[in-house]
């Protein structure tokens, strides 16, 4: 994740080039090479992912009151093959692609919220957005959906909010799940100060699943401390 300036950002209809890096959308699904060195020890990341969508979904949704926000899956139910040069791996498995947009900083609108997307059984993904705005903007959104692997999705009523162990860095999470189903902590993928994201054990629709799911602390994010220590984990090039 480096940030780039505008003369290193090339986009067309099919493709986004920023520096050495690329997304392509190709036969089949989405291509992503990646070239870029890690910050603050440097190391050179090389190889390419490439996502083979089963259906493109086209449902977007407002995050917040105002509609300044928003959110949608652009592949629910995918697949992905990882093939790394640069450190030597090569994996495949389920994917998810999904994409936020916003008209105004994020600290404008959100305190923190909790994320979650489920496999179900008859290959679904089952997504649970449960978003708590600044206290003065009003009260909490929850977004559940159902997505088919063909695109198409179906709202259901999400279970109430259960406590989860805070992070590493102390950030309180909870997850949505189904009533004597409490969730539970399978596999830490990144601690950080403002954000977590983990996998999870848990009750959706009546199922017992494995869910992805991240909480995000919007104070924490825009605090100075952490505004310090992000240009060593985002460095800027040209």
């Amino acid at each position: 994740m480096t940030e780039r300036g505008r003369s290193a950002i090339h986009r067309s209809e099919r493709e986004y080039r920023i520096g050495r890096s690329r997304m392509a959308w190709e036969a089949g699904g989405l291509v992503v090479d990646v070239d870029e060195v890690t910050s603050p020890i440097p190391h050179r990341v090389r190889g390419r992912v490439r996502l083979q969508t089963e259906g493109v979904c086209n449902f977007l949704t407002a995050l917040d009151a105002a509609g300044h926000h928003h959110w949608g899956p652009i592949a629910p139910c995918a697949r992905v093959e990882v093939e790394f040069e640069k450190p030597g791996l090569r994996w495949s498995g389920l994917a998810y692609m999904d994409a936020n947009q916003g008209a105004e900083p994020i600290e404008r609108a959100f305190h923190e919220w909790d994320w979650s997307r489920a496999e179900m059984a008859d290959g679904s993904t089952a997504v649970i957005y449960d978003v708590r705005p600044r206290p003065s903007l009003g009260p909490d959104r929850i977004i559940a959906q159902r997505f088919a692997p063909d695109g198409s999705h179906s709202p259901f009523t999400a279970p109430a909010r259960q406590p989860l162990p805070r992070s590493a860095w102390g950030i309180a999470r909870t997850m949505r799940s189904d009533p004597g189903v409490p969730p539970r902590l399978t596999q830490s993928l990144e601690d950080g100060p403002f954000y977590a994201r983990s996998v999870l054990s848990a009750g959706v629709l009546g199922e017992k699943v494995t869910a992805v799911h991240e909480t995000l602390n919007v104070p924490r994010l825009v605090s100075w401390p952490v505004r310090l220590m992000l240009p060593w984990r985002m460095p800027r090039r040209g």
